[in-house]
C-alpha cells in the first residue's frame, strides 16, 4: 500500500525527549527506513530485519510511544495481524527559548518556566517536565539539572525564580504600559484549596507588589496537566494579570502598589529582570507552583507585553 508525503513533525522542545530516545537506535531507523514507500506487517518487518519476534515488537512500541508510527490490527489469514506505516517523513525540532512577536505598539515575548537565569528553590520544591520528576522532590539541586530547561511545572515553599527577558522595545520608542502574565497558585503539601500565600513580583529589582493566591488548587485533574501526574497533587493554577501603568502597579483590576512604569526604567536596560517569589517575613509564607503551556489550564508560558509610543515629532527607528 503506498503511502504520499511528505508529512513533517514539528517537535517543541518539551516534547522532544521522547522523540529524540526513539531515533537513538539502529534498529529504530531501520525499521522507519523499511516503512518508507509501504505499509509492512509486523512478520514481514521480522523478516525483513533479520530478528526475532519479539525484539521488533519492542523497537516498534518505542516508536509507537513516541507518535513515529501507527500500529493497526486487521483481519488476517489465521487472525488478526499488526499493519506498521509511517507517520512522518521528516522533522523539524524547535529549541528551547523565547518567542518574541511584535505589533505596531506592543511587544509580546513568551518566556518558558524552565529557562530562568536564577533561582532560590527551600523545600518542599521541585520540578517537572511533561513526561517526568526533574532530578529529585525538595532537592534545590535539581533547580540546576540541564534539563531544568523542559520544565513544565515549578514549586517551591519560599525563595524566588528570577528570568531576563530580552528588551524588545524599538529604539526611540518610550514604554507606556508593562504587563506580565502567568498560571500560579500556592504550594501546599499534595494539594488545598484554602492554603493563602503572598506572592510578590519584582521587575528589573523594583518590587511591584504582592499577591495572596487563595490556595492550591487540585481534586480535578487540570485541562493540559500530563495524564501520569498523580491526582492526589496540585493540577492548576489561577491565570493572573498584572500591569504596571503610570497612574500605579495591578493585579487584575486591584490595585497592589504605586509603582509607576517610570520607576521601572524600561528604556535603559538590555534586558528586563522579572523575579517571583514569596519573602521569607510575608504573611503567608504559602509557597508558589508556576505552570509553564504544557501543564494546568492555560496554554501559555510567562508572557510580558510591553505597550509603546513614539513622541510626535520622532520616526521609529529601523534597521537597513
Amino acid at each position: 500500500m503506498p503511502i504520499s508525503g511528505p508529512r513533517t513533525l514539528v517537535v517543541d522542545s518539551e516534547l522532544s525527549m521522547p522523540v529524540l530516545s526513539a531515533l537513538t537506535h539502529d534498529t529504530r531507523l531501520l525499521i522507519l527506513s523499511f516503512l518508507s514507500h509501504n505499509v509492512m506487517n509486523v512478520s514481514e518487518l521480522t523478516s525483513a530485519l533479520g530478528l526475532p519476534y519479539t525484539t521488533v515488537l519492542f523497537h516498534l512500541k518505542k516508536l509507537e510511544s513516541a507518535g513515529l508510527v501507527n500500529v493497526e490490527y486487521t483481519p488476517g489469514t489465521r487472525g488478526s495481524q499488526k499493519l506498521v506505516s509511517k507517520r512522518y517523513d521528516e522533522m523539524l525540532f524547535k529549541f528551547p527559548g523565547v518567542n518574541v512577536e511584535a505589533s505596531a505598539d506592543v511587544v509580546e515575548v513568551s518566556m518558558p518556566i524552565g529557562a530562568y537565569r536564577l533561582v532560590d528553590a527551600r523545600p518542599m520544591c521541585g520540578l517537572a517536565s511533561d513526561t517526568r520528576t526533574i532530578g529529585r522532590m525538595d532537592d534545590a539541586r535539581s533547580f540546576y539539572e540541564p534539563e531544568h530547561m523542559f520544565a513544565q511545572l515549578l514549586w517551591f515553599r519560599s525563595g524566588f525564580v528570577e528570568y531576563a527577558f530580552p528588551n524588545n522595545l524599538p529604539f526611540g520608542a518610550h514604554a507606556t504600559e508593562f504587563e506580565l502574565s502567568m498560571e500560579i497558585c500556592s504550594e501546599a503539601p499534595q494539594y488545598n484549596l484554602d492554603w493563602p500565600s503572598d506572592i510578590t513580583l519584582w521587575v528589573n529589582h523594583v518590587e511591584i507588589g504582592t499577591w495572596t493566591s487563595p490556595g492550591d488548587f487540585g481534586g480535578v485533574h487540570g485541562k493540559l496537566t500530563p495524564a501520569w501526574w498523580p491526582d492526589d497533587q496540585t493540577q492548576h493554577g489561577l491565570l493572573t494579570y498584572w500591569r504596571v501603568t503610570s497612574q500605579g502597579s495591578f493585579v487584575g483590576s486591584e490595585r497592589v502598589s504605586n509603582v509607576m512604569l517610570s520607576d521601572l526604567g524600561l528604556e535603559e536596560n538590555n534586558h528586563i529582570a522579572v523575579r517571583l517569589g514569596v519573602k521569607d517575613d510575608a504573611r503567608h509564607v504559602g509557597g508558589l507552583n508556576l505552570f509553564g503551556r504544557r501543564w494546568g489550564n492555560h496554554p501559555q508560558d510567562l508572557l510580558m507585553r510591553t505597550h509603546y509610543a513614539f513622541a510626535a515629532h520622532q520616526k521609529p527607528y529601523r534597521l537597513r
